[in-house]
């Protein structure tokens, strides 16, 4: 089976995120960081699963609503 360009690009997005939330100070690491961080590496797991699913569609609505709350702790971190 061909692997999905998202799958890919959310791989390549941890691999850039996780460092930068590694950065972070004490304060925010240990809370948004982490946070943010166990949410990337779910996203990614979720989407490989999504793609051996019966119910895509299902399981890809489930994934924006978690791609959101990523987007709006991103904001918090500015």
């Amino acid at each position: 089976m061909e692997e999905l360009a998202i799958i890919q690009r959310t791989y390549d997005l941890i691999k850039w995120y996780v460092p930068i939330l590694h950065r972070l100070p004490k304060a925010h690491k240990f809370t948004l960081g982490e946070r943010m961080t166990n949410g990337l590496y779910n996203l990614l797991e979720d989407l490989i699963v999504a793609r051996y699913s019966q119910e895509k569609l299902t399981r890809l609505e489930a994934i924006n609503s978690k791609l959101d709350i990523l987007r709006y702790q991103t904001r918090l971190l500015l």
